[in-house]
């Protein structure tokens, strides 16, 4: 089959664009964030402006990405139920996005306060140090906000896998059990930050749900049935 008439395998390919969103929390965060020392990280921001400058594009690159991988699934879901098709654009897709791009501004104003700007004279360099990392803190909790969405919008997504036709159910199924599990994650480092770490191991199992639906987009792929045939199948 053609991608052009598999629109399931376009986008199990484009499922990769999430990618983009490791990069800033990964990479960018252990080459110059230290932990507990603001002044050493804004001299670390400063000195490798150009690399944090990469990290705020590869946030914006991240949201993008969400919106486009959930209007292409929705091309291949809307026929099993176009509401929950809906809910999954507007969780996995459009929220990430306003939440990438709101979360991007705090890395611009660390970003600002690191490089000791003119305007910034009323503060001495220690509190400069010590707003930026502020930002930075803020930006995390951003992240984890949007990870509370990276988990819901698996539930409707899920229900359209198990109720389709042409995926398997048991997909869907860890679909929704990988949601469960981004959820946890997410409100265990808003509610109790000490044991993220320890939940996450736990939880880790659990996140396998969409490597899966990758895996099988990419190989078999998925050709939607129309709408009315989709709701007779259902019917019978």
């Amino acid at each position: 089959m053609t991608s052009s008439s598999n629109p399931g395998r376009v986008a199990g390919f484009l499922y990769l664009l999430l990618g983009f969103s490791v990069f800033r929390p990964i990479y960018v965060e252990r080459a110059l964030i230290v932990r507990n020392n603001a002044l050493a990280t804004a001299h670390n921001i400063a000195t490798h402006e150009s690399l944090f400058r990469q990290g705020i594009v590869f946030d914006l690159l991240a949201g993008l990405s969400c919106l486009v991988v959930a209007l292409a699934l929705y091309r291949v879901l809307k026929g099993v139920d176009r509401s929950l098709g809906i809910l999954m654009v507007l969780l996995g897709g459009c929220m990430p996005l306003a939440i990438d791009f709101l979360n991007s501004l705090n890395d611009i104003a660390a970003l600002l306060l690191a490089r000791g700007d003119g305007f910034l004279s009323a503060f001495n360099p220690p509190q400069q140090a010590a707003l930026a990392t502020l930002f930075l803190r803020m930006h995390e909790y951003g992240l984890l906000i949007n990870e509370i969405f990276a988990g819901l919008w698996l539930f409707p997504f899920g229900i359209l896998v198990f109720r389709s036709v042409f995926i398997p159910r048991l997909i869907g199924v860890a679909l929704m059990i990988n949601g469960c599990a981004y959820v946890t994650i997410a409100f265990t480092g808003l509610l109790a930050p000490n044991f993220v770490d320890r939940v996450t191991r736990a939880a880790s199992p659990a996140l396998l749900g969409e490597g899966a639906i990758v895996l099988w987009l990419m190989i078999r792929g998925a050709r939607p049935q129309p709408v009315a045939a989709s709701l007779s199948t259902a019917d019978g």
